[in-house]
């Protein structure tokens, strides 16, 4: 369950990114994806690699783009998750 919820989440923010940066799928592929890694590796892991202290800030400009996504704000929300993505897994 888990692959496939990440796998429906990467597609849904691919399409989202090819429809000229909907705010809706792209937020729909982030929860998605999250669910999914929720379901992969579980809740307490998941909630301890987010939260370490050395990854703070990455954790932060994901979810904060995460939610600038969800406020409709999508190409700034991307750039914000990118930056998070590429901080969590450097």
């Amino acid at each position: 369950i888990g692959v496939g919820l990440v796998g429906f989440g990467l597609f849904f923010l691919l399409f989202g990114i090819l429809l000229y940066f909907d705010s809706v799928l792209l937020a729909f592929g982030n929860l998605l994806f999250l669910t999914g890694l929720v379901f992969i590796i579980g809740f307490r892991r998941t909630f301890t690699f987010f939260f370490q202290r050395p990854k703070m800030k990455g954790t932060s400009f994901f979810f904060g783009g995460l939610l600038v996504v969800l406020m409709r704000w999508p190409i700034l929300g991307m750039l914000l998750e990118a930056y998070g993505f590429i901080s969590l897994f450097k």
